[in-house]
C-alpha cells in the first residue's frame, strides 16, 4: 500500500503542474544550430564536411519556472553549441559496417563491426524514455515529463572519464563524439533512426576479437549473465573481487548510480587450471547525475520515494543510493573483502586520482561547457576523492549487514565456526582437490545474517562452536545429497542455525541450536544465478 500511495503522490503532482497531451514535436527539428547549414548538410556527403557545430539538446531549455519545480539539471548544457566530427563509416575506425540494432527502451543503439571482427557501439547522445510507459501513456504529458528529466543527465560526462579510469587502473572505453549527416544512407534500413543525430562511438568489449593491450594476457570476455552462469556451474571460476570493488568504489567517485549487472562485460584470465573475471564497466550515461535541483524532483529523489536518483556534488550524502541498482551483482561478486580491504582501495584511489589527473580529465569537456561547469566539477570531484574512505567504509558496511556465500554445481564444504560473541569464521572447501576457495571473519557488531547456498551436487556443512552471542546462519543446501551438522551453541532466546533443504535424500544432525525448515518443495533450493 505504501508503494501505491507513493505512486498516487507522484501522479499528483505530475498532475498538479503538467496538463494535456505530449507535445507533438517535444525535440528539436535537428541539433544543427545554423540553419542555413542545416539545409547544405542535406545533401552533402561525410567526405566533404569534417565539423559540424550541434546543440545535443536545445529542447531541454526551459524557463526559470520550470526549473523551481522541475531542476535546472543540465539543461544549459544540452543546449549549449559544440563542434563535433563527422562520422563516415568507410573511414571511420579504418572503415566499419553495421552489425545489429541495438539499444534498449531509451537509447538508439548500433554495433558496428570493422574488418578484423572488432565491435564498436554508435549509442545516440540524447534519450527518449517515453519507450518504458505503457503505450498508453506515451501520447500524453506523462512521457514528456519523462522526457524533460532526461536533463538531469550531463550528456559529455562519458568523455572525460577515461583519463581517471585510467588512473584509477580500471578498463573503459574511449568514446567519440560524433553527427551522423541527414543526407548519410550507409545505414540501409536503418537509416531514418540515425540520420541527423549525435552520438557517441566507443569500442564494444563483448567476446575474445575484442580483447586490447588494456587487457593484459585476457583470453576472452564474457557478459554478466555467462559469467556468472560459469562461476556458479564449476568450481574452478573465480570473481576478481577486488577489481571488481575498485570500480564500485570508482562508481561512487563519479556518482553513477545505474550499474546493475547489464552495465558490465568481464574480461576472462587463466591461472593455472582456474579461470578469474575481471570487470569491465560499460554504459557510463548517469555519471555526475544531477536531479534534486526542483521542488518536485527534490521529492521524487527521497528516501522514501526514488532514492536511487542521487545527485552529484561534494559529499556522499547517500551511499546506499548509489548501490541500489547494482544490489544483485553486488551480493554475488563482492563477498570476500574486508572492511580494510575497502580501506586500502579507497587509499589506492585516493592516490591515483591526482589533482592533476581530475584538471586533465574535466578539461576535456567541449571548451563552451567546460566554461559552464568545468571548475564546478573539478572541485566536486576532489571533495568526494577525499571522502572516499568514508563512502567506502559506508559501502562495506551496507554489504555486510547480510552477505551471501554461494557455493557451486560441484561438491563444496562449508566450515563455520563461531570463534567468540563477536568474531564468526566462515571457510568454503573445494572438495575435489581439498582446497580452501573463501575465508571470512565476519563481525556481530557488522554483520546479522549469514546465508550459504550450497547449490547443487552433494555439499557438506558444519557449524560449531559455542558462545554467548552470535551471527545467524541460514543454510540452503541446494540441489543434491547433502550433509548438514550443527553443534554449536549460542547462549540467547533465539536459535541462531536456520536450515532450508528437502526432507528426502539428505543427512541432516540437528542441535539446540537449529531451526528445521525442511520442506518436501524443491522450490526451497531457489536461487537466482542471473539477475536481469
Amino acid at each position: 500500500m505504501k508503494s501505491y500511495y507513493l505512486h498516487v503522490l507522484s501522479l499528483a503532482c505530475i498532475l498538479l503542474f503538467s496538463s494535456g497531451c505530449a507535445r507533438r514535436n517535444f525535440f528539436a527539428k535537428t541539433p544543427v544550430v545554423d540553419q542555413a547549414r542545416y539545409q547544405q548538410l542535406k545533401t552533402a556527403s561525410p567526405a566533404e564536411v569534417d565539423s559540424v557545430t550541434v546543440m545535443a539538446g536545445q529542447h531541454y531549455k526551459r524557463t526559470g519556472f520550470h526549473h523551481l519545480f522541475w531542476g535546472k539539471h543540465y539543461r544549459e548544457v544540452w543546449a549549449t553549441p559544440v563542434t563535433v566530427s563527422v562520422f563516415d563509416m568507410k573511414t571511420a575506425k579504418g572503415g566499419l559496417s553495421v552489425e545489429k540494432l541495438g539499444g534498449g527502451m531509451q537509447t538508439t543503439s548500433l554495433t558496428l563491426i570493422d574488418d578484423n571482427g572488432f565491435t564498436y557501439a554508435l549509442r545516440s547522445l540524447d534519450k527518449d524514455p517515453a519507450g518504458i510507459l505503457p503505450k498508453f501513456w506515451r501520447n500524453t504529458f506523462v512521457a514528456d515529463v519523462l522526457r524533460d528529466q532526461t536533463s538531469a543527465i550531463n550528456p559529455y560526462a562519458a568523455f572525460v572519464l577515461p583519463t581517471m579510469a585510467e588512473a584509477a587502473g580500471i578498463p573503459h572505453s574511449k568514446p567519440e563524439l560524433v553527427y551522423v549527416l541527414p543526407s548519410d544512407t550507409t545505414f540501409g534500413e536503418h537509416n531514418d533512426k540515425f540520420q541527423d543525430r549525435v552520438f557517441m562511438i566507443e569500442e564494444k568489449y563483448n567476446d575474445d576479437r575484442t580483447i586490447t593491450p588494456m587487457l593484459g594476457n585476457a583470453t576472452d570476455i564474457a557478459g554478466s549473465k555467462k559469467m556468472l552462469k560459469e562461476r556458479f556451474g564449476d568450481d574452478d571460476h573465480f570473481i576478481d573481487q577486488r577489481e571488481f570493488a575498485r570500480a564500485r568504489l570508482f562508481d561512487l567517485f563519479i556518482n553513477d548510480w545505474d550499474r546493475h549487472e547489464g552495465q558490465w562485460e568481464w574480461a576472462v584470465y587463466d591461472d593455472g587450471d582456474n579461470k578469474y573475471y575481471r570487470a569491465i564497466p560499460k554504459d557510463r550515461d548517469n555519471a555526475f547525475f544531477k536531479f534534486d535541483d526542483g521542488i518536485i524532483t527534490w521529492l521524487f529523489s527521497r528516501k522514501w520515494a526514488i532514492r536511487k536518483f542521487e545527485t552529484f556534488g561534494p559529499k556522499y550524502k547517500d551511499v546506499y543510493a548509489l548501490m541500489m541498482n547494482a544490489s544483485f551483482i553486488d551480493s554475488r561478486a563482492l563477498t570476500e573483502l574486508t572492511a580494510e580491504d575497502y580501506q586500502q582501495i579507497a587509499t589506492e584511489l585516493q592516490t591515483a586520482l591526482t589533482d592533476d589527473v581530475i584538471e586533465r580529465a574535466i578539461r576535456q569537456f567541449p571548451p563552451k561547457v567546460y566554461d559552464l561547469l568545468g571548475e564546478q566539477t573539478i572541485g566536486i570531484l576532489k571533495s568526494r576523492r577525499d571522502l572516499l574512505p568514508q563512502a567506502a567504509q559506508e559501502f562495506y558496511l551496507h554489504l555486510a549487514k547480510k552477505p551471501l556465500v554461494i557455493g557451486t554445481d560441484k561438491e563444496d564444504r562449508f566450515e563455520v565456526e563461531r570463534l567468540n560473541d563477536e568474531e564468526t569464521a566462515v571457510k568454503v572447501i573445494r572438495k575435489s582437490d581439498d582446497k580452501q576457495v573463501y575465508h571470512r571473519v565476519f563481525k556481530r557488531s557488522e554483520t546479522s545474517q549469514i546465508t550459504l547456498h550450497g547449490l547443487a551436487d552433494d555439499d557438506e556443512f558444519e557449524v560449531s562452536g559455542e558462545v554467548n552471542k552470535g551471527i545467524r546462519i541460514v543454510i540452503v543446501g541446494g540441489r543434491g545429497e547433502d550433509e548438514i551438522k550443527d553443534s554449536s551453541n549460542v547462549k540467547s532466546w533465539r536459535r541462531k542455525t536456520i536450515v532450508y533443504d528437502t526432507k528426502r535424500g539428505n543427512e541432516i544432525e540437528f542441535g539446540p541450536e537449529t531451526v528445521d525448515k525442511t520442506t518436501n518443495d524443491v522450490r526451497v533450493h531457489a536461487f537466482d544465478r542471473e539477475g536481469y
